[in-house]
């Protein structure tokens, strides 16, 4: 039976293009977007692979939503081997600027949906002794210079990466997450110029990532290769310079 993995944010970017990977390499996927339009736009471009992806999208801040997916998936694939947690959205917006409508979709999306995805998940992954992994940042690490709330929701994956992997390590579940640094997704074309510059100055690799360098580490992550790999981030940025 084929291992399954489910990816939240899996609709484009990054998430679509780990989607796409992880189907070429045995796995069925369930991807997870914000609304109808956009998981049946990324189904159609996964149509080489239709009868091993299915799409959903549940409000990931509500915990009963996110069950009955599970639910659904479980009964139609039979398992759930990994979960990756790659919804997010960023923010530039100077600390005075912030409005509650703003600060509460930051908490809501990067912080509150993952965990409640990790909370959910569980029961299945102690039968198949799975993997978590979490989408954190760059500036998880470094910071950034406006957009507080943004660095601050992946200090807080971190902290949920570490603290799970030692929760779960007795279930033979593992727990990492991948830091991205800049990478040529949608979410990256939204920052300005003048944010982006200075920082591809200490990328000593000299470019940005592509969505498919995020994409090998989740999957290298996912494998028994990684299987002593547990509460990690893992930096993929290029070998930037702070």
């Amino acid at each position: 039976m084929n291992k399954v993995a489910v990816i939240t944010g899996g609709t484009r970017g990054i998430g679509l293009e780990t989607a796409k990977l992880f189907l070429e390499n045995g796995y069925n996927v369930a991807i997870f977007g914000s609304r109808k339009e956009s998981v049946d736009d990324a189904l159609n471009k996964l149509s080489l692979y239709k009868e091993k992806v299915i799409g959903y999208f549940p409000n990931l801040t509500k915990e009963d939503e996110i069950e009955k997916t599970l639910s659904k998936i479980y009964d139609i694939f039979g398992r759930i081997d990994v979960l990756i947690n790659n919804a997010g959205v960023s923010s530039n917006t100077l600390i005075n600027d912030y409005t509650k409508q703003e600060i509460d979709k930051i908490f809501d999306i990067n912080f509150k949906a993952p965990f409640l995805c990790c909370k959910a998940v569980v029961k299945y992954l102690k039968q198949t002794k799975g993997v978590i992994l979490n989408t954190s940042s760059m500036v998880s690490f470094y910071g950034q210079k406006s957009g507080c709330l943004y660095p601050m929701s992946k200090f807080a994956i971190n902290g949920l990466t570490k603290s799970l992997a030692r929760e779960l390590a007795p279930y033979g579940i593992r727990v990492n997450a991948v830091a991205p640094g800049i990478t040529k997704t949608d979410m990256v074309k939204n920052l300005p110029e003048n944010m982006i510059e200075p920082i591809l100055k200490n990328i000593p690799l000299q470019r940005m990532g592509e969505p498919i360098d995020i994409a090998n580490a989740f999957l290298f992550l996912a494998s028994d290769e990684a299987s002593f790999i547990t509460g990690d981030i893992i930096k993929v940025d290029g070998g930037i310079i702070n």
